[in-house]
């Protein structure tokens, strides 16, 4: 189908604006334009309680964010990392998205604020990532939530650290992971196939807009065929959690997202995939502009819940 009219005007009013192509800033405009994205989402939501802490990871404290929701929720949780290329994007970008997760899927929700690049190269986010999750697991009494109803999740790049916690923690033997949400996930650095090619350039993510992403993150590194640098190379997928992917159909990234939701399936995982058509790339952060997309995060949670389940894990 045709670019959704809520996405059409979205991306003519972002033209009609000058903003220019995120490759073409600097990191620091490149961030500040990150934080205009929620004027773009919906009212924040109340939850139950959100307090602000640090998590001890391996470069020094890890900022995130915890999400009660009313009632202290059913006793699972969620660590959710946001998107942005791993160069932009904070706790602040993904609040309101966390604060409806929250109260949508009633579990917590642990928001992580990872090292960004090019300060900190790759692994440090995915460092970061893993770290944070195994913290949550030690500490789920703490937090009022069960260590077997855990589960990771995260937009764009944040659905690549997902993807490579989710790797990590089955071939590190912990921590249990029961679900990965994986929205419009990064999973490979390849400029041929055919969603790079046909989303180019104008759907506001664009292939130049990946390279400047990938050059930042990688930096000097080479890490060739490492699973958790790019999850769809990883050459065994089994005995992974069950997973969630939402792809979107004008976004570079698309055929990756569903390659990787392939994959995991053809080797015996349980995976909930969806392409939402019209949407273009970050939908999550524009649903004040682009409601219609709000089903993503419908569809995301009714995979979730069953998975975060007392029944599932008892």
């Amino acid at each position: 189908m045709a670019v959704h009219p809520e996405a059409q005007a979205l991306l003519d009013a972002l033209v009609e604006q000058g903003m220019p192509p995120i490759e073409c800033m600097t990191v620091p405009q490149a961030r500040q334009a990150a934080g205009a994205f929620v004027d773009l989402q919906p009212p924040a939501e109340e939850v139950g309680t959100v307090s602000d802490r640090a998590i001890p990871g391996p470069g020094g404290d890890i900022p995130a964010r915890i999400y009660v929701p009313h009632g202290g929720g059913s006793g699972g949780v969620l660590v959710y990392f946001h998107g942005g290329g791993w160069v932009i994007g904070d706790l602040e970008t993904v609040d309101r998205p966390c604060r409806s997760i929250a109260n949508a899927a009633d579990v917590v929700v642990v928001s992580v604020e990872y090292r960004l690049a090019p300060e900190h190269v790759q692994p440090a986010a995915f460092d970061d990532c893993y770290a944070a999750t195994a913290w949550v697991a030690d500490h789920a009494d703490e937090l009022g939530v069960d260590a077997s109803r855990l589960a990771v999740g995260g937009d764009s790049a944040g659905g690549h650290l997902a993807a490579a916690v989710s790797l990590a923690a089955r071939d590190r033997g912990g921590p249990a992971i029961a679900f990965q949400m994986l929205l419009y996930p990064v999973v490979d650095f390849d400029w041929t196939s055919p969603s790079i090619t046909e989303n180019a350039e104008g759907y506001l993510l664009g292939r130049a807009t990946m390279q400047w992403f990938w050059a930042h993150y990688l930096g000097a590194t080479d890490p060739a065929d490492d699973p958790y640098a790019f999850p769809l190379r990883a050459p065994d997928l089994s005995g992974l959690p069950p997973a969630f992917v939402g792809t979107a159909e004008y976004d570079p990234l698309r055929d990756e997202g569903e390659s990787y939701a392939r994959r995991l399936e053809e080797a015996g995982n349980t995976v909930t995939a969806k392409r939402y058509d019209g949407m273009i790339h970050g939908f999550l952060w524009t649903l004040g502009a682009t409601p219609s997309g709000a089903v993503l995060v419908d569809d995301a949670v009714a995979a979730l819940r069953p998975a975060l389940s007392p029944t599932v894990s008892a």
